[in-house]
Order: structure tokens, then C-alpha cells, then sequence
């Protein structure tokens, strides 16, 4: 069975009121992080803002790009990007306070706007300290007790980690040195989380790449991992429609640590969102579409497929008109 198959079995006014529901669901992503730590050259990697009038603006210096709380929408997808910490005190006082003011914002069921806090670190950095104060003194006491599994710690730039060595260019990935580094400032973050706030995060470390005006200075490492993290953190019913914004340029998904088949993780994400939808808005023929969906996922042969339907299927079908 093809892996689309069982969208394709919908009639066609049940895949048009399916598409509308899920293009009307509201994602919503808060950027948190110092300076210069790649928020949007993130944001750019992960997901495809082509052609959009608000793409995240990459910076090229040590000047923050953004100085207010800017909200960048990709169609259903609403980045909100917070200004740089690190500047100075004052400045820095100000930017918590509005940080603090949007987590506490509902939607319009009343339900908090804010489906993930992604908190960016630079892992060439040795000080996180006002990482951990800004988590354990803003974050958490703005998120309610059921969402705090929300926030996501990703430590960028990993191949600038040890300033650029045991950084194997031709492979694009960390030679062992590195990893133990790497791995090292994971578990340090971790404890003193851990330490601070009871909580249990696993902070990933990646790199999103760099381009500047069209030359590309290096590329992208463990974004799948990232993006099977950003699945599992966000709401069951929005994964589907935040996987119609995943960046098509496949080679930006393709170097990743191998602990786990991530790409399997994220096409579980996606049916099981699918799945929700299905049953939400059709479902007098939940039942067959679900068993279709089941069999699509348990099956071999169509698991290992995964990144082809992450990245191209589901996109197709909820952009179709």
C-alpha cells in the first residue's frame, strides 16, 4: 500500500473539509535566546518561507536583527521571535517582561497562544547562566503546569562548538572529540535544569547552517532530530499542520547523529495527527481511513519511507485546492 493511499480514498469533499481544518489550525512558536545565536537562521532552515514577505531575517554581524517581539506568519504558522538577550541589564529586564506578557496571552478558546517555547543557546558558548535564570525566573512560571512540557533547549552552531575543530567538513559531522564535547554540554544543561526546576529536558545539539547571500558557508546537522523534538513537543492536532511548512530542500534534513530513525519519528507524528483530524472532521469513515493510516505506519517496507512523506505527500495533499 502507498503511503498516501488512504487520503486518497477520501471523496473529495471529505479531503477539502480535512485540508480547511487543518490550514485553519494556528500554530504558534516562541524564539527565545541571546544574540547572535541563529534563531532565524533556524526558523529559515527548518521551515520553507520561501517567497514570504516576513522571512525571518538572517543577520550578519553582531547587531541584533530584532529589537521588539516581531511575529513572522507563514500562512497558519506564526513565528514570534524575541529580541536578543545580552545586551545589557536594563534592555534585558525589558525583554523579559514582554516575553513574560505573551506566554501568559490565550487564544480565542482561552487556551495559552503559545504551543512551544524554543530556547536557542550557542554551543561555542561556555556561560549559560542567564539561560538557566531566564528558564527557571520567566519561562516556566508563565507556562501552566500541563504545558511546561512545551519548552525545547537546542544548542546551535555544533560545529563551531570547539571553534571549528573536529569538525569533519567533507561528512558533516562532529569527529568523536567533538561529540564528547557536545554530549558534555547536554548533560550539563540538563543537570542544572534539572537542578533548578525538577524538570527533565534534553537539549539538542545542531547546526542550522550558514548562508549569506546566496554562498554557503556550511550546512545544516541534526535538523530531523530538531524537527522529530519540535513534533513531539507541540499538541497531537497541530503536528499535521505545522509538517505543510517543513523546508523541501531535503539536503538540510539529511546529516543527523543516527541515534534514532528520526525520520520514522516524525511520519508517526504527522499520522497520528492526520488520524486525529480524520476522525474530528469526518468520522463516519474514521474507521476504515484509521485502519489504512495503521496499516501505513506498521508496515516495513512503507516506515522507511518516512522523509518521502514528511517532506513531499502530506505537504502536496494539504496544499492542493
Amino acid at each position: 500500500m502507498k503511503n498516501t493511499e488512504f487520503l486518497s480514498n477520501l471523496s473529495t469533499a471529505d479531503a477539502k473539509k480535512l485540508r480547511d481544518r487543518i490550514r485553519e489550525t494556528k500554530i504558534n512558536v516562541l524564539l527565545v535566546g541571546g544574540t547572535g545565536v541563529g534563531k532565524s537562521s533556524t526558523i529559515n532552515a527548518l521551515f520553507d518561507s520561501q517567497g514570504m514577505d516576513n522571512r525571518a531575517k538572517v543577520g550578519d554581524s553582531t547587531k541584533p536583527e530584532t529589537m521588539e517581539i516581531d511575529s513572522y506568519e507563514m500562512e497558519n504558522l506564526i513565528i514570534w521571535d524575541t529580541p536578543g538577550l545580552g545586551d545589557s541589564i536594563e534592555k534585558d529586564a525589558t525583554h523579559k517582561i514582554k516575553i513574560s506578557e505573551i506566554l501568559r496571552r490565550k487564544d480565542a478558546n482561552g487556551q495559552p497562544l503559545i504551543d512551544l517555547v524554543f530556547l536557542i543557546l550557542d554551543s561555542s558558548s561556555r556561560d549559560f547562566s542567564s539561560a538557566f535564570t531566564l528558564i527557571e525566573k520567566v519561562i516556566l512560571p508563565n507556562l501552566i503546569e500541563g504545558d511546561r512540557d512545551r519548552l525545547l533547549i537546542g544548542l546551535n552552531r555544533a560545529d563551531n562548538a570547539m571553534s571549528g575543530h573536529f569538525w569533519n567538513k567533507s561528512e558533516n559531522r562532529p569527529e568523536q572529540k567533538l561529540i564528547e564535547r557536545l554530549e558534555e554540554q547536554v548533560k550539563t544543561v540538563s543537570e542544572r535544569i534539572k537542578a533548578d526546576t525538577g524538570l527533565d529536558i534534553e537539549p539538542i545539539y545542531y547546526s542550522a547552517g550558514c548562508e549569506i547571500d546566496g554562498e554557503i558557508l556550511s550546512h545544516p546537522y541534526n535538523l530531523q532530530k530538531l524537527l522529530s523534538f519540535i513534533m513531539d513537543r507541540l499538541p497531537k492536532k497541530k503536528r499535521a499542520a505545522i509538517a505543510m511548512h517543513i523546508n523541501e530542500n531535503e539536503a538540510n534534513f539529511r546529516s543527523n547523529d543516527e541515534k534514532a530513525d528520526y525520520a520514522e519519528k516524525i511520519e508517526k507524528s504527522i499520522f497520528d495527527s492526520v488520524t486525529y483530524w480524520i476522525k474530528d472532521v469526518i468520522g463516519d469513515v474514521a474507521g476504515q481511513v484509521g485502519s489504512m493510516v495503521k496499516t501505513v505506519v506498521t508496515d516495513p517496507k512503507n516506515i522507511k519511507i518516512a522523509a518521502g512523506w514528511a517532506f513531499s505527500a502530506i505537504t502536496a495533499f494539504l496544499k492542493k485546492k
